[in-house]
């Protein structure tokens, strides 16, 4: 075994050409999936305060959105939903015209190449914010279940390419599964949000998708971040169920998740950078104090680095520029 000075590991690390020649892990556009958000109307495009660069659009700026997107190199948008009306059972999520379905079908109509995710949960289409159906402040899980199938089977109809249902309740996946088989929808992929956790690390999400809880929170369904066997259990139990991608979510703080989900199951894995690691590193580049690009990079390298097939992110496109 050669010790120093024959071994010299600076040896691989002084020339940037042997650097990139023995450069363990990659980025590349194809690893990333674009997070939107859609309202309804015409020529509209509300900034988001708290995400700077992300923007509420309606439908027809969308699909030019998708159109940018698509030409970057990046294969996928996930979709989010901000209703005109929103009520107790959050019936705008299973409309057959809601905004989703609408947005699915332009996008489908007009870009090509681009893959089309839906999130499917209930918090952006009821009036109390929470993921499911009611009983006082309880959330009612296979009453929400049912819901959910109906979303799902709604937005497969519409021309959505992956069903991504990121609301945490158990049971949903083999729901989903046997609902789009029995409608002809055997071969629509599900993303399960198989270890999803209840992370201080939403807020930016919550302004832009118009989803608050009107009262408590989400830690009845949404996994404890001190978990980690947990969350091994949560991603056996949907892979059990059907599902044929899991993600975990958020990515920066759940590397060592990201980590073990890959080793463990080796089932394609997506990480999603939410909304809070995107706008504290937006945040902290705007004051000067970090070099934003090279931590958005660096930020995504380790996601990737950990074992994430997928990374969900909101500098998709800044990345992609940056890699073209």
């Amino acid at each position: 075994m050669s010790i120093y000075p024959a071994k010299r590991l600076r040896r691989l690390r002084n020339n940037p050409i042997i650097r990139d020649m023995v450069r363990e892990t990659a980025l590349s556009p194809k690893d990333f999936i674009y997070p939107l958000f859609v309202i309804p109307g015409k020529n509209i495009k509300n900034p988001i305060k708290s995400m700077p660069g992300n923007y509420q659009m309606s439908i027809d700026v969308l699909v030019e959105e998708c159109k940018e997107v698509a030409s970057l190199g990046i294969p996928a948008v996930i979709l989010f939903g901000i209703p005109d009306h929103k009520d107790e059972v959050g019936s705008g999520a299973y409309d057959p015209d809601g905004i989703i379905q609408q947005a699915v079908r332009a996008i489908k109509k007009e870009v090509k190449n681009l893959a089309v995710i839906t999130d499917v949960c209930m918090c952006e289409y009821t009036s109390h914010g929470h993921c499911g159906v009611l009983d006082g402040e309880h959330i009612l899980n296979d009453e929400t279940v049912e819901l959910l199938v109906k979303e799902a089977v709604s937005h497969a109809r519409a021309g959505a390419d992956i069903i991504a249902p990121s609301d945490m309740m158990d049971g949903r996946v083999i729901a989903i599964r046997k609902g789009l088989d029995a409608n002809g929808f055997h071969n629509i992929p599900i993303m399960s949000y198989a270890a999803k956790y209840a992370s201080g690390y939403y807020g930016p999400f919550r302004d832009a998708a118009e989803s608050t809880p009107a009262f408590g929170d989400r830690r009845s369904h949404q996994m404890d971040i001190a978990n980690a066997n947990e969350a091994m259990r949560e991603v056996e139990a949907d892979i059990e169920e059907g599902a044929d991608m899991v993600m975990v979510k958020p990515a920066g703080p759940y590397l060592d998740i990201i980590y073990r989900v890959k080793q463990k199951f080796g089932l394609p894995t997506a990480a999603y950078q939410v909304s809070g690691e995107f706008s504290m590193i937006k945040a902290a580049g705007a004051n000067g104090w970090i070099d934003e690009p090279r931590v958005m990079m660096e930020s995504l390298m380790a996601i990737k680095r950990a074992g994430a097939d997928m990374i969900l992110t909101y500098f998709a496109k800044d990345a992609a520029k940056l890699l073209k």
